[in-house]
């Protein structure tokens, strides 16, 4: 019966962000123009670093891998939501429905790891300045990124494959845009009480583990600048404010999502903070480094062609 139920349902649904036809054109124009700036802006991000000798330092180039990240991770959901807007005909296969939830959630996860790698970076630059050099080599870098994308490639496998196990036997209308955890959990027969202990224990344990790390390191750096004298308070501070940006944008939404209590759930408030985490956070970490790092700035006069008169 449960093997019947599970291959009833070969694809889903996805209502999207509103069924208001007059709106429909208006997000597609909004999310279309986001997805140009972003990719854009991490690929611009990716070239620059590569090709501008003074950003190939350690920071710059977990930079670029977060830049990687993010192109692909909004690559997953955006350009499906842009076709299902204006189709009349809203579905994804289940096979992509689970391609999409692998991905993203691949993606968020090595994201959350890299940014905790930069906090452990701005750490030593920070409180041990002397031994940055020694510290952060190329095979320290190595094994920052190895790890992040080793276990957040093993956390989203573990989702997907706990999501295989389930039977879709009622509904297959997804009220959300793209193939998320929550909502699938929402149309499933089976038992999930798995899929929520997993959900809770396993993704809080890879948004508040990361998190932690990334609050200690801040807890110190704030430490030592304080110390410092007062002129070089500020420009101590600034090399980390970029990365402090990004991290409170992306937990935040993080912890909203997944860690909020099922009591305050909402499925309204849930494709809001997802418009934000998925879609829009991927254009607005480029644009922070480029806007508020002058190395960055920089780079970029020196590869833009001069005026001439």
């Amino acid at each position: 019966m449960n093997e019947r139920n599970r291959t009833s349902v070969t694809e889903f649904i996805l209502l999207g962000l509103t069924e208001d036809p007059k709106l429909h054109l208006p997000i597609f124009v909004f999310f279309l123009l986001v997805y140009i700036i972003t990719v854009t802006g991490n690929i611009s991000i990716m070239a620059l670093i590569r090709i501008s000798a003074h950003l190939h330092t350690p920071m710059y180039f977990l930079l670029s891998h977060m830049s990687f990240v993010d192109f692909c991770y909004s690559t997953s959901i955006t350009p499906n939501m842009l076709a299902n807007v204006l189709s009349t005909k809203k579905t994804i296969s289940f096979a992509g429905c689970m391609t999409q939830l692998f991905t993203f959630a691949a993606m968020g996860s090595v994201e959350v790891f890299i940014l905790t790698g930069m906090s452990f970076d701005r750490y030593v630059a920070i409180c041990n300045p002397l031994h940055y050099n020694a510290i952060m080599t190329k095979k320290t870098c190595a094994y920052l990124l190895c790890g992040a994308y080793v276990v957040g490639f093993a956390h989203a496998l573990t989702l997907t494959l706990c999501m295989l196990r389930l039977s879709f036997c009622d509904s297959n209308e997804i009220a959300h845009f793209f193939c998320d955890v929550p909502p699938l959990l929402k149309l499933s027969c089976s038992d999930i009480s798995l899929n929520v202990a997993l959900l809770i224990f396993v993704t809080g344990g890879f948004i508040l583990g990361p998190l932690a790390l990334v609050f200690v390191s801040y807890t110190y750096i704030l430490n030592t600048i304080m110390k410092i004298c007062s002129e070089s308070r500020w420009t101590a501070f600034s090399t980390c404010c970029s990365h402090f940006i990004c991290v409170t944008l992306c937990f935040g939404p993080l912890i909203f999502m997944y860690l909020r209590p099922k009591s305050k759930y909402s499925m309204h408030h849930d494709r809001v903070a997802s418009v934000f985490y998925s879609v829009i956070i991927p254009m607005l970490n480029p644009l922070i480094y480029s806007l508020r790092n002058k190395d960055v700035k920089k780079a970029f006069r020196k590869i833009m062609p001069k005026k001439s008169w």
